[in-house]
C-alpha cells in the first residue's frame, strides 16, 4: 500500500518545486524519508512536489483503513483539545478490553476546536506593499502557464518562475524531441540518447531545490533532454588567449539612461517614474518603468543559469518620487545597462532587444514581445543545448584543470566579497563623517574666526580695518570648505559604492553558477567509477563527460568575462575617484589661497 500522510496545517507554496497543502488533506508520499526537513508527495489536486515534513503526519497501516467518505478527515493522529469521551455517542460503547477506535471529528467540530498551531501560524501572509514597482497591470495573467510548450513526460514537473515574472514555465526533463511550432524552424537537432538503461546507475540528486537540478543541468548532463535549436539561439564559446570566452558581439552598442520623468495613468490616479533609454545602434528613444526592468531581469535570470545577470537597484516602497532617490536609481540603472550591453550573450538576447527597441506607445507590440519571451522554450535544461563549444583535437578541457580554476575563482570570490563589504562600510562611514562631522567642524572653525573679526571691529582705528576684513574672509573660506566636504561624497564616494553594490550582486550570482558546474563534474566522476565497475557502457560515460564539458566551457567563459569587465570598471572608477579627489583638494587649496592673499594689503 502506498504511503500516505495527512496535513496538520495549511501550507502555501512560495518557491518552485513546492506544493500547497490544506489542513486535513490526505497526500500520497513518494518516500517516507525526508530531505532536509522536506517530504515529496502528491496532493489531492494531483500536484507533485515538496512540503515541510513537520506540516504532515504519516498515516500508518492502522489508520489507512478509514472508509472513503472520511478520507480527508482527521484520524487518531489528530486529537481535539477536549477529551474524546465528551464527543462519543452514548449508543456506541466499546467492549471491555477492546482497543479504542480512532476518533473522527466532523468538519463542524474541526472548525470549532483548533489544533496545535503551526510553527509559522499556519500560512504565510503575503506582503501588501504600496510600491507601484511591485504591481503588474500590463495585461491578464501570462499565457505561458496555459501553454507550457510541447514538452511532456512522466518525470516530475517543477515550476521555475523568474524573479517577478508574470506567469511561469512548466518544463519537463525528458529525452523526447521538442516539437516545432512551425515547419521551417532553422537549426540543428540534438538526438536523444539511444539507451537510458545504463544511465540509471548514475544517481539523481534528491534535493530538488538544488540549483543543479532546478537549472536543468542534471537532466542535460544525464542526456535526458533534446530538441531543435534555431540558429538565432546558438551561443558560441571560443578559445581566447586566456581560455574559453564568449564569442564577441559583432555589433557592439551602448545605451544611455536619462531624463527620469514622472508620468501618470488612469486619469492621474496612478503615478510612476519613466526613464528615457537611447541605444547607440538604433538611435531610438523609448521610455521604460522600473517594473519593466524588473520583468526583463526575471526573464534573463531564468533563461541563463550559467550567466551572471547583474542585479537591479533595490526597490523602495516610500520616497520613490524624491529627487535624491530618483537620481540614485538612475545611476544604478545606468551601471546595470552598461553591464547588459557589455555582455556578448545578454546584449544579443531577443528579450533585451525587444526591451530596447519596442516603441513605448505601442502597447500591443510590447505585449506580443513580452509573451514571446515568456514562451521561450530554450530555458532550463534546453538552454544548455544552445551552447556551442570548440571541437576537434586539443579543444577538450582537462577536468582536473577546470576544477582547479573554479576552486581558485571561488577563493577569489570569497576574498573579493569580504574586501568589497569592508570598503563599502568604510566609504559609507567616511561619507557620513564628511556630510555631518567634517562640515560641522570646519563651520565651527569658521564661526570662531568670525567671532574674532567681530571682536576686532570694536576697534575703530583705520589701520585695523584691513585685518578685520581678512579674518572675516578666512571665516567664510572655512565655512565654504565645510560645504565642499558635505557635497564631495556625491562626486566620488557614491559612485564607488554604486559600483561595489553592482559587483556584490555579481558575486551573489556565482555560487549558483559554480554549483551547476560542480554538479556536472560529480556526475562525470560517478560515471567513470561505474565504467570501471562494469555498471555503465563507456559510450554513455563519454556522453556525460562531453555534456559536462559544455557546462565547463560556459562557466569558464563567464568567469573570464567577469574578470574583463571587473578590470575595466575598477580602473575607470578609481581614475574617476582620484580625479574628483584632486579637484576637491584643489578647491580647498584655492579657498585657502584666496584667504591668504587678503592679508597682503593689511
Amino acid at each position: 500500500m502506498a504511503l500516505r500522510a495527512r496535513a496538520l496545517y495549511n501550507f502555501r507554496s512560495e518557491n518552485p518545486g513546492e506544493i500547497s497543502l490544506r489542513e486535513h488533506e490526505v497526500l500520497s508520499l513518494c518516500s517516507e524519508q525526508d530531505i532536509e526537513g522536506w517530504l515529496e508527495g502528491i496532493n489531492s489536486h494531483g500536484d507533485r512536489g515538496l512540503f515541510p515534513a513537520s506540516y504532515v503526519q504519516v498515516i500508518r497501516a492502522a489508520e489507512t483503513s478509514l472508509p472513503a467518505p472520511y478520507a480527508n478527515l482527521p484520524a487518531g493522529g489528530l486529537e481535539p483539545l477536549l477529551p474524546p469521551a465528551a464527543f462519543k455517542p452514548a449508543t456506541l460503547e466499546a467492549p471491555p478490553g477492546a482497543a479504542p477506535e480512532p476518533f473522527l471529528l466532523s468538519p463542524a467540530a474541526a472548525a470549532g476546536y483548533p489544533f496545535l498551531p503551526s510553527p509559522y501560524g499556519g500560512s504565510y501572509q503575503l506582503s501588501q506593499g504600496s510600491d507601484d514597482d511591485w504591481d503588474d497591470d500590463w495585461d491578464e495573467s501570462s499565457t505561458v502557464a496555459d501553454d507550457p510548450g510541447s514538452l511532456s513526460s512522466s518525470y516530475p514537473v517543477y515550476e521555475t518562475a523568474g524573479r517577478r515574472a508574470s506567469g511561469h514555465y512548466c518544463l519537463s526533463m525528458q529525452s523526447e524531441t521538442l516539437s516545432s511550432r512551425s515547419g521551417h524552424l532553422a537549426g540543428h537537432l540534438h538526438p536523444p540518447s539511444s539507451s537510458t538503461k545504463s544511465l540509471a546507475t548514475v544517481s539523481r540528486n534528491l534535493n530538488r531545490f538544488s540549483t543543479f537540478v532546478k537549472s536543468g543541468g542534471e537532466a542535460f548532463v544525464l542526456g535526458e533532454v533534446s530538441g531543435f535549436v534555431k540558429d538565432g539561439d546558438k551561443l558560441c564559446v571560443v578559445l581566447g588567449p586566456q581560455g574559453p570566452e564568449w564569442q564577441e558581439n559583432p555589433y557592439p552598442f551602448q545605451c544611455s539612461i536619462e531624463d527620469p520623468t514622472k508620468q501618470t495613468k488612469f486619469k492621474g490616479m496612478k503615478s510612476y517614474i519613466a526613464y528615457k533609454l537611447v541605444s547607440s545602434h538604433t538611435g531610438q528613444q523609448v521610455h521604460r518603468r522600473y517594473k519593466q526592468f524588473d520583468w526583463l531581469y526575471g526573464r534573463l535570470a531564468e533563461k541563463f543559469p550559467v550567466i551572471s545577470v547583474p542585479h537591479l537597484p533595490e526597490k523602495q516602497a516610500t520616497g520613490r518620487f524624491e529627487e535624491d532617490f530618483i537620481s540614485k536609481r538612475r545611476k544604478g540603472l545606468a551601471w546595470w545597462m552598461d553591464h547588459m550591453c557589455s555582455h556578448p550573450v545578454l546584449a544579443q538576447c531577443d528579450a533585451f532587444q525587444h526591451f530596447l527597441t519596442c516603441p513605448s506607445t505601442d502597447e500591443k507590440a510590447w505585449k506580443q514581445g513580452k509573451r514571446k519571451a515568456e514562451k521561450d522554450e530554450m530555458v532550463g535544461a534546453n538552454f544548455f543545448l544552445t551552447i556551442s563549444v570548440p571541437a576537434g583535437s586539443g579543444a577538450g578541457l582537462d577536468l582536473h584543470e577546470v576544477e582547479s580554476q573554479v576552486d581558485g575563482f571561488k577563493a577569489f570570490m570569497k576574498k573579493m566579497d569580504e574586501s568589497a563589504l569592508q570598503l563599502n562600510h568604510t566609504a559609507n562611514e567616511f561619507a557620513r563623517k564628511q556630510v555631518t562631522g567634517f562640515k560641522k567642524e570646519y563651520q565651527k572653525v569658521g564661526h570662531s574666526f568670525k567671532c574674532l573679526s567681530q571682536a576686532f571691529e570694536l576697534d575703530q582705528q583705520a589701520f585695523s580695518a584691513g585685518l578685520n576684513q581678512a579674518i572675516a574672509f578666512t571665516a567664510e573660506a572655512y565655512e565654504a570648505i565645510g560645504d565642499l566636504f558635505a557635497d564631495q561624497p556625491r562626486q566620488d564616494l557614491d559612485a564607488v559604492m554604486d559600483l561595489l553594490a553592482l559587483y556584490q550582486g555579481h558575486l551573489a550570482n556565482f555560487p549558483d553558477i559554480i554549483h551547476v558546474q560542480k554538479g556536472a563534474l560529480t556526475k562525470v566522476k560517478e560515471s567513470k567509477r561505474h565504467v570501471e565497475e562494469g555498471k555503465m557502457e563507456l559510450q554513455k560515460a563519454e556522453g556525460i563527460q562531453e555534456r559536462c564539458n559544455i557546462i565547463s566551457f560556459a562557466t569558464l567563459a563567464e568567469i573570464n568575462h567577469f574578470h574583463k569587465i571587473r578590470v575595466r570598471d575598477f580602473k575607470s572608477q578609481m581614475q574617476h575617484f582620484l580625479q574628483q579627489q584632486i579637484l576637491f583638494f584643489q578647491k580647498v587649496t584655492q579657498k585657502l589661497e584666496e584667504a591668504l592673499h587678503k592679508y597682503d594689503s593689511v
